[in-house]
């Protein structure tokens, strides 16, 4: 460790380690501080590596396997006769997914010149040129002062806590507890039905739990678009999640070793009992020890750091990215920003996109969207126009057994221009991508209804949607008039 650096990074997630490695590359001497210990080991990666993105797609790939082995083979003429499931060792393929990650990016960060420095990092002065910062290392508790002319602050999020339902890690859990269960409940309950709720709902459901849901707003998936989110519904209640809109949960509390969970709807109170209880409800900014008193820092009133459209600070010099400003809390959205800040700082002109930010909620099948809904466009004050297209009619999803969900396209009519695209088919994900370069290059529907899109692809899908929006898709029976 030295005691003077050109950027010192607080916080080694996705868009801290990425932003020091792009440091690195552009010669500057570099210092990135994270105090996480992840199974009595210090770890780099944050929440997504250790105990968020990567692991709980682990699961649900492990889960969506278990199942479809069990319930879908049958149809492919392929016998297995009976098929269990080792929690345990679904676990312990989890945890070495996790420690090669991690792994790799301590490697990374070393190939790059970059100090690792194990432990807690206080900006205690933002301003000049010199920025101090105290570093209290994870080993011994030394301190130490580190000075740097710039700073980025990326310690991340944490979920948030609800005094109804108090995380005991035993019965009831956080997203983290989650992810570590050592064998299926016969009974769960979910408060949240947003990203990580569906998510780990699914991931349970699918090994046997009989799983409730639990939210408290009164429309699904507020956020996705709203022909998306009602296919999404009608799809995860055939699966068999319980997922109960405008439903609060009022109590929670264990007794007897069941979680007994109270809640109300519509005025009317009910009581249930659960093996397990997951706390869902969202992710705040973590910025325990973060800012010292004289740092300079400016906050807003929901406790995140103010910044401008490069994330800098109100001080030259600092930074902030991810989960500690405004924005989606997304892993990806802070690795762009984190690139964004070093490269400001370099002196490059880097920007965001934010309009092209996709979102994905990875159940099977997966939804995905990038840009506005039909109905953002439309009170944005855009003509819109749309069009759609079932998967039922895609010959490469039905050689697959994937031939269920749908894409939306949603457009200006008056100028062509993509405005969004939403899906839910099973790799909607990767999918939509393609609707986020074809708006990042402000492409228009015609744009992508002149492409060529290889037969037989899940892509075509794109394409028929495309034409869907000018009556024109060729694989659907349309009433619109065709041009």
């Amino acid at each position: 460790m030295k005691d003077n650096y050109d950027l010192v990074v607080i916080g080694g997630g996705p868009g801290g380690y990425e932003a020091a490695i792009r440091a690195g590359q552009l010669g500057m001497s570099v210092a990135c501080i994270e105090k996480r210990v992840y199974k009595g080991e210090p770890a780099l990666g944050g929440t997504c590596l250790n105990v968020g993105c990567i692991p709980s797609k682990a699961l649900l790939d492990t889960s969506h396997r278990y199942e479809a082995t069990k319930d879908e083979l049958d149809e492919h003429g392929i016998s297995t006769g009976d098929v269990g499931i080792n929690v345990e060792k679904m676990i312990e393929r989890k945890e070495g997914i996790v420690k090669q990650l991690t792994g790799g990016v301590a490697a990374l960060l070393k190939g790059n010149g970059v100090d690792w420095l194990q432990g807690w990092g206080t900006l205690v002065d933002g301003k000049g040129d010199d920025k101090k910062v105290k570093f209290v290392a994870l080993e011994d508790d030394a301190e130490s002062t580190i000075t740097a002319k710039n700073v980025i602050l990326a310690s991340g999020s944490v979920p948030i806590d609800i005094p109804v339902a108090k995380v005991d890690h035993e019965h009831i859990v956080d997203s983290t507890g989650a992810l570590d269960f050592t064998e299926t409940p016969k009974r769960l309950g979910v408060i949240g039905a947003g990203v990580i709720g569906l998510e780990l709902g699914s991931v349970w459901r699918r090994l046997g739990a009989e799983v409730v849901v639990y939210e408290a707003l009164p429309e699904f998936l507020a956020a996705a678009d709203k022909d998306i989110a009602k296919e999404a519904r009608k799809m995860f209640k055939k699966q068999g999640l319980d997922i109960r809109v405008d439903t609060k949960v009022t109590n929670a509390e264990v007794k007897d070793g069941q979680v007994v969970v109270t809640s109300e709807n519509k005025g009317e109170a009910s009581d249930e009992s659960f093996d397990k209880l997951i706390v869902c409800v969202g992710r705040r900014a973590y910025s325990e020890k973060l800012l010292g008193e004289d740092s300079g820092v400016t906050l807003t009133e929901r406790g995140l750091i103010d910044v401008d459209d490069q994330c800098k600070t109100n001080l030259d010099g600092v930074y902030a990215i991810g989960d500690l400003v405004r924005g989606p809390m997304l892993a990806h959205k802070a690795m762009e920003e984190g690139m964004m800040a070093v490269e400001r700082i370099h002196g490059e002109k880097a920007q965001v996109n934010y309009d092209t930010i996709i979102n994905i909620i990875y159940t099977h099948p997966e939804i995905a969207w990038v840009g506005l809904t039909e109905k953002e466009a439309a009170d944005a004050g855009y003509e819109v126009k749309t069009g759609s297209f079932n998967l039922a009619a895609n010959g490469r999803a039905l050689a697959q057994s994937e031939a269920q969900g749908s894409i939306k396209v949603v457009a200006d009519a008056k100028t062509d221009r993509l405005l969004g695209m939403h899906a839910i088919f099973a790799g909607a994900g990767d999918i939509v991508h393609q609707g986020m370069i074809a708006m990042e290059f402000v492409s228009s529907i015609e744009d992508l209804q002149l492409m060529t899109f290889a037969h037989p692809t899940v892509s075509e899908a794109v394409h028929e949607a495309a034409l869907s929006a000018d009556g024109r898709a060729i694989h659907a029976i349309q009433r619109k008039k065709r041009k």
